[in-house]
């Protein structure tokens, strides 16, 4: 607590006296830079969110996150071909050639190539070969039957004229969608221009949260979205310079098991730490209520495939004791157990939190943190108890695949808890090889219940997204994935 009074103070210190900076861009605080704008190589977040903006990609989702035409419609021909109908939408790149089915084709066939690395080749090895019937019409044919199918071409096209003379596309993006790039010589300072009015965008690294705050609030920042201490939201809400919005997001946070440790891969052990955990408590105080708890696994109720119906492990110390007193443990004889975290500020804070509540039933938890890459080869590895991370943008179902099957065990997926079921993996393989969506649905909800029995994972929460900005900014939305979509239609007020 004194240490946020500190912060508060500090931050007034310095505002006194300060002035707003003005010009004519909308200028957004990132935590982060973008790493590429190369759309067949960008897996950060910040790079994703950007390459949307400049890069029109076949297909998109909807808010419940069904595949919808992008610049494509499509017909399945057979189980295993899939016509795709380029429309008028984001035909022209912005060097003013025209967008055409030999430009999906070449990058898509770039992808595939194993000796380029794309990190999206995973995703689309089912592609079997592509062919080009006129400059609106592509066929995919697949190697096996895929339901998901047009759900995984989310990849921006590019021209494959300039692919084939080898374009620098990840600092000189060439797209065809809203945004065109203006300047990256500096790599923290981004600069793009909305086709439809010139309005320019300034992207600008920031990486300390107290500073981006600084800078909004002295006009020299517009806006900045998540990536923000609960402390800091709540100092902004009581200026008077911004506004804060908050909106549901689907990043979906969850307590992991090593499901081979001799403690860990006792449900019953699994299920008292489930019942001791008071996750409203943590929502409320360390989150200041910008989340909401899950009860699903990785995805959101709302999602197609999700389970609205999926009951939860609620607050329960006196089940959790009673558990813990079945598998032989006590307050005077407390279970001692090991709980991994990154050593940023706001997870100890939350580590802590967690570790004072299982100390209310009877177990002794230690606290390791770590910086973010030793941390993930520590939890790839499979050497811990405890941990806690979050999925971030998912969408497709098939991740249960990736996250939850027995083959997917590190390297060859996420299976970092080491789950083996023969139930889960069965579910999985037949909600992949379902003819329809709908049966797939059906199937990914049984799978659900499944994993909620198995408790590999206790769902925590899903965090919201924070938009905080000038009052003279209007008509930015908040995307469920945390996109950045809100400047397609974002205005300034002078």
């Amino acid at each position: 607590m004194k240490k946020n009074i500190l912060l508060i103070f500090l931050i007034n210190t310095i505002l006194v006296g300060c002035s707003e900076h003005q010009d004519y861009g909308i200028r957004f605080g990132l935590s982060r830079a973008p790493v590429s704008l190369d759309p067949r190589f960008a897996t950060d977040a910040t790079s994703t969110r950007i390459n949307r903006l400049l890069y029109s990609a076949l297909v998109d989702f909807d808010k419940s996150l069904r595949p919808i035409p992008d610049l494509a419609t499509w017909e399945q021909l057979t189980p295993t071909r899939y016509r795709f109908h380029l429309g008028d939408k984001g035909r022209q790149f912005h060097d003013g050639k025209h967008l055409t089915a030999h430009d999906v084709k070449t990058t898509y066939d770039f992808i595939l190539e194993k000796k380029n690395a794309s990190p999206h080749r995973g995703s689309l090895t089912v592609i079997k070969q592509i062919e080009v019937q006129d400059n609106d019409t592509i066929d995919f044919k697949l190697n096996k039957p895929d339901t998901l199918f047009p759900g995984r071409l989310t990849v921006g096209i590019l021209p494959s004229e300039l692919i084939n003379s080898q374009h620098p596309f990840n600092k000189k993006p060439v797209g065809s969608d809203r945004f065109e790039l203006v300047d990256w010589s500096q790599s923290s300072h981004l600069i793009l221009r909305r086709i439809s009015d010139k309005q320019l965008v300034e992207f600008l690294e920031v990486k300390d949260p107290v500073v981006r705050a600084l800078k909004l609030v002295r006009g020299e920042i517009d806006i900045l979205q998540s990536d923000l201490s609960p402390e800091l939201v709540t100092w902004l809400t009581k200026r008077s310079e911004v506004k804060v919005i908050k909106g549901q997001g689907s990043n979906f946070t969850y307590l992991g098991f090593n499901l081979q440790d001799a403690v860990t891969g006792q449900f019953i052990i699994r299920e008292a730490i489930a019942y001791a955990l008071n996750r409203e408590e943590i929502i409320h105080y360390v989150l200041g209520n910008a989340a909401r708890p899950a009860s699903s696994f990785l995805l959101p109720a709302t999602h197609w495939a999700g389970h609205p119906g999926l009951p939860s492990y609620p607050y329960n110390p006196e089940k959790s004791i009673a558990l813990l007193a079945q598998a032989g443990f006590s307050k005077e004889n407390p279970l001692q157990i090991s709980y991994k975290t990154s050593s940023n500020p706001f997870r100890i804070r939350i580590a802590t939190v967690i570790q004072h509540q299982l100390a209310g039933v009877g177990i002794d938890m230690g606290l390791r943190s770590y910086d973010w890459g030793t941390l993930y080869g520590v939890i790839k590895s499979g050497r811990f108890q405890l941990y806690s991370l979050s999925w971030v943008g998912i969408k497709m179902p098939d991740i249960f695949r990736y996250v939850f099957h027995s083959d997917a065990v590190p390297p060859n997926g996420a299976n970092r808890g080491r789950l083996n079921n023969a139930k889960i993996d069965a579910l999985i393989e037949q909600a992949e090889q379902a003819q329809t969506l709908e049966t797939q649905a059906a199937l990914y909800r049984e799978l659900q219940v499944l994993l909620f029995k198995a408790l590999p994972y206790v769902p925590l929460w899903y965090e919201d997204h924070v938009l905080v900005s000038r009052q003279r900014v209007s008509g930015y939305t908040l995307a469920a994935d945390g996109n950045y979509d809100g400047l397609n239609s974002v205005i300034l007020t002078q």
